[in-house]
C-alpha cells in the first residue's frame, strides 16, 4: 500500500507501508517491558543523494535490512555519520522532539568533516516528521521511556578506492526505549583511561561517526572487565586534560557552587543535552566555567571535598551521576558515592521540560503529533 505523509512539512515523503507491521497488540506487549535500542517501529525512512541528481526519492518504507553491494563505501572507508535525539509522549497525548534542529545542525557539521553531502535541515526535520507521525503509537507513555530516533547518512557508492562517495543515503530508523542504565538513576562508575585516546588534534573527536565509538569500545571491554561502568578519555597531546567519556560530556561541581566542564576544542563532540544543562545551570544561579581541566585537578579536587559532584550527560542517558572513579594509580569516591543536589536538579528540570511536566521557556520542544 502507498500513500502520501499527511503533514504539509512532510508532504514529500511516499509512504509504503509495511504488510507485516505490528498488530496493535504485538506492539503492546512489545512496548510492556522497554530496554534501551533494542525494539524497533515497522518502518523507516530514507532519502538518497547522488553526485548527478542531489537529494531525492524521499520515502518511507518497511524497517529491514539494507540490500547493498559489497563494495559499498561505508564498509571499506567508514563514511558514515549518525544523530540520535528522543520524541516524548505527553500527558496530553501529544509527542515532542527536544531541540531536533541542533541535531540537524550537528549532522551537517559531521558529514562536512567526513566528507560527505550535508542533508538539508528541512529533510531532516521532514523525514521525521513523516516517520513519528505514521508510527506514534510507538511512542510509549511508561516513566523514563521515549522513542528514541536514530538518523543517520552512509556511503553506498559502489567503488573500491579512497575518495568521497558519489551515492549516499540518509536513514532514519525509531526504538521506543526505556532508560539507558537500568535500574533508574544511580551513579556509575568512570575508569580514568590514560593508554587510549578516543580523538586527537586534527581528528574526528567534534564530528559523531561511528569510528569514533569503534575506537572506544576495546577500553570500554577492559573498563567493564576492572568493573567500571564507563569510560574517561584525556587528551592526546599531554595525556592530563579531561575530554569526555565514551558517548557523554562530563562535568564536575565545586564545594562553592561552580560547575566546571572542558572547553570545546575540536576533539570533544559538541552535545546538544550539553549546551542545554549549562543553560539551566546559569538559570540555577550558578557559574558555569568552560575550560581546560586536569587530571590531578579533578582527583585532588574529589579527595580534599573541593569538587562534589561529577555527572556526564548525553541524549540516551539524560544526566547521570559519577559515583567512583579510578585509574591506574588510584580510586575515588565522589561525594560519597550518592547522586548530589546539583545533578539531580538539573536531571529533574530537564527531565520535566522534555516530558511536560514544566513550561517550556527555552521553546526547547517542538510538536510532531
Amino acid at each position: 500500500m502507498t500513500d502520501t505523509a499527511a503533514s504539509s512539512t512532510a508532504e514529500a515523503f511516499r509512504v509504503v507501508r509495511n504488510p507485516h507491521a505490528a498488530t496493535p497488540e504485538e506492539r503492546a506487549k512489545k512496548l510492556e517491558h522497554l530496554n534501551f535500542g533494542v525494539t524497533f517501529t515497522d518502518h523507516m525512512a530514507r532519502v538518497t543523494w547522488t553526485a548527478d541528481g542531489g537529494w531525492g526519492d524521499r520515502r518511507i518504507e518497511p524497517y529491514g535490512p539494507i540490500p547493498m553491494d559489497p563494495a559499498s563505501s561505508v564498509l571499506h572507508y567508514a563514511q558514515e555519520v549518525f544523530e540520535g535525539l528522543k520524541a516524548y509522549r505527553w500527558a496530553d497525548g501529544s509527542v515532542r522532539l527536544f531541540r531536533p534542529e541542533a541535531n540537524a545542525a550537528r549532522l551537517q557539521r559531521s558529514a562536512w568533516r567526513m566528507a560527505l553531502p550535508e542533508l538539508p535541515a528541512e529533510d531532516f526535520m521532514a523525514s521525521i516528521q513523516a516517520l513519528v507521525e505514521l508510527e506514534q503509537d510507538w511512542v510509549p507513555d511508561a516513566p523514563e521511556t521515549s522513542l528514541y530516533l536514530r538518523p543517520f547518512l552512509i556511503g553506498t557508492d559502489v567503488f573500491l578506492g579512497l575518495r568521497p562517495p558519489k551515492k549516499v543515503d540518509y536513514l532514519l530508523i525509531a526504538s521506543p526505549s526505556g532508560p539507558y542504565f537500568s535500574g533508574g538513576v544511580k551513579p556509575v562508575s568512570i575508569w580514568v583511561e590514560r593508554d587510549y585516546h578516543r580523538a586527537g588534534p586534527g581528528g574526528t573527536g567534534a564530528a559523531k561517526c561511528g569510528g569514533n565509538y569503534a575506537a572506544s569500545l576495546r577500553p570500554q571491554v577492559e573498563a567493564y572487565e576492572r568493573g567500571y561502568d564507563q569510560v574517561l578519555y584525556l587528551d592526546a597531546a599531554s595525556g592530563q586534560l579531561l575530554e569526555e567519556l565514551g558517548g557523554m560530556n562530563v562535568f564536575a561541581v565545586r564545594a562553592d557552587g561552580t560547575v566546571l566542564t572542558p572547553i570545546i576544542n575540536g576533539n570533544i563532540l559538541e552535545g546538544v543535552t550539553r549546551s542545554s544543562v549549562m543553560q539551566l545551570i546559569e538559570d540555577q544561579n550558578l557559574k558555569v566555567v568552560e575550560r581546560d581541566i586536569t587530571l590531578a585537578e579533578l582527583r585532588e579536587g574529589v579527595e580534599s571535598g573541593e569538587i562534589t559532584e561529577v555527572f556526564a550527560c548525553g541524549t540516551a542517558a539524560i544526566v547521570t551521576p559519577v559515583g567512583r572513579m579510578g585509574s591506574a594509580d588510584f580510586e575515588v569516591t565522589v561525594g560519597g558515592g550518592e547522586p548530589g543536589p546539583v545533578t539531580l536538579a538539573i536531571r529533574q528540570r530537564l527531565t520535566d521540560i522534555q516530558y511536560g511536566r514544566a513550561e517550556d521557556t527555552y521553546g526547547w520542544m517542538h510538536r510532531v503529533v
